[in-house]
């Protein structure tokens, strides 16, 4: 291990001069506040419509989802969602908790929620997909290897110093995203109870396992799942990076698997090998949510064994090529 603590450390330094870190920051900077004064002006105008009479706003959610239900108009695996959504609000009013009360910590699990399997992980990929391809192209890939070391080696450098920039980047997402939000809604919030465990039996909605958990563990979980799923991406990205010489090619390949993904899922209830497709599967916090499964039969426990096969592939065909392959010609 002391031998690969010089090659990490000039990684990280190339990793750094690259800039592409301080582009994720920037990017978070400035989105982060858009989003925050959106969410902003929606808490406004419902307080302007119910006052503080949060409930009326609940129940009126309640009602629009209900009416949408029986419009033929609406497809029926959209129709899943809203029971759930449903049966979610009607479950905080019963047990007097606003669900829609505005805080920096509810906006960072809401922010971090719907950018878990797309936004992330689109940032995660602008990190990994030319981590091998660009030295390749600039041709300083071939200086690297001329030193005595081994090809492993230096891929196994490139890949730890890849996983820690991924963590940064998941711990700055949510840090900017909560200290910025937190200067509109504050920052309290984080014992406020959240309701998880909502399943979906056929066309009801399954209470029994539902259980209520402080938002700051809601949150932990959250953060978790995302810590994960961005490891899988950058690992599949690694792998185009290393498969592929354009730096261009490797980027455009992994956004438009993730793009697609994103697509498939709100399409693919129906095929049923989908299932098995890492795009499909990036949604791990839908789980901790309730939100259904966008292919019946697909849990948990399911998706991350799928992810982490996936991973596992991807870095098995990382270090055989990039061992075997003529990359100094």
């Amino acid at each position: 291990m002391t031998n690969m603590m010089p090659l990490i450390r000039n990684e990280t330094i190339k990793m750094m001069r690259k800039k592409r870190f301080y582009v994720i920051l920037l990017v978070l900077v400035v989105l982060v506040p858009m989003f925050t004064y959106a969410q902003m002006k929606v808490a406004e105008r419902n307080k302007e419509k119910f006052g503080d009479d949060w409930r009326r706003s609940v129940q009126q959610a309640i009602t629009d989802n209900q009416n949408s239900l029986g419009s033929s108009r609406i497809p029926d695996e959209w129709k899943k969602y809203r029971q759930i959504y449903i049966q979610q609000m009607k479950y905080y009013l019963d047990h007097d908790v606003n669900p829609q009360q505005p805080g920096g910590v509810t906006f960072t699990r809401e922010f971090m929620d719907n950018a878990s399997s797309l936004f992330i992980p689109l940032l995660i990929m602008g990190i990994a997909s030319d981590i091998v391809s660009s030295e390749r192209t600039s041709g300083t890939i071939k200086m690297l290897l001329t030193k005595p070391v081994r090809r492993w080696k230096v891929l196994l450098s490139k890949l730890v110093t890849l996983f820690m920039f991924v963590s940064l980047t998941v711990v700055a997402s949510f840090v900017i995203c909560y200290a910025i939000s937190g200067l509109v809604f504050g920052y309290e919030g984080f014992n406020m109870p959240v309701f998880t465990g909502f399943q979906l039996q056929g066309s009801d909605v399954d209470l029994s396992a539902v259980h209520a958990v402080p938002q700051w563990l809601y949150l932990f979980m959250q953060l978790g799942l995302i810590w994960f799923v961005s490891l899988v991406v950058s690992m599949l990205a690694f792998m185009i990076s290393v498969l592929v010489r354009s730096t261009a090619a490797s980027i455009v390949i992994m956004m438009a698997a993730l793009i697609a993904g994103n697509i498939l899922t709100n399409m693919a209830s129906a095929w049923q090998s989908a299932k098995y497709l890492f795009m499909v599967n990036l949604e791990l916090t839908d789980y901790l949510s309730g939100t259904p499964a966008p292919i019946e039969g697909m849990t948990l426990v399911f998706s991350l064994v799928v992810l982490a096969i996936w991973g596992a592939a991807s870095l098995v065909v990382s270090f055989i090529v990039f061992t075997k392959q003529d990359i100094l010609n």
